[in-house]
């Protein structure tokens, strides 16, 4: 599987973003997936994870409320809005897919496959 990510940029605190990621191959449905940031001089942490069927989701207390993730299986596409952005959340942002499908996990060495990663700023 071969992820690829789209939608960074740069927008201003308060503004809007909406992150795609691609995924090649047609095993898309029955993998968990998850949506990761890290900044500069921090770990990678998760921000929102979906189940394979998109029944369920999970999100980082600090994007409770601003984030939503979701999927189109149709068009192997995982998605974060991200609405109310802070400039606490520049970072360049990964997705994951999670095998498990049935599974959100918030260790990143819970997945197996990951994208190149996608970097937005919002600027105060």
């Amino acid at each position: 599987v071969q992820l690829q990510a789209f939608g960074g940029g740069l927008v201003q605190a308060g503004g809007s973003l909406r992150l795609s990621c691609v995924a090649s191959g047609s095993t898309f449905s029955r993998y968990a997936m998850g949506w990761f940031r890290q900044a500069p001089g921090k770990e990678r942490e998760i921000v929102a994870g979906i189940t394979m069927t998109g029944g369920i989701t999970d999100y980082a207390d600090f994007v409770k409320g601003r984030f939503t993730i979701s999927r189109d299986n149709a068009k192997n596409t995982v998605y974060l809005q991200m609405n109310s952005l802070k400039p606490d959340d520049t970072a360049v942002y990964y997705c994951a897919a999670n095998l498990e499908g049935v599974a959100i996990r918030r260790t990143p060495s819970r997945y197996r496959y990951w994208g190149q990663g996608t970097k937005f700023t919002v600027s105060s």
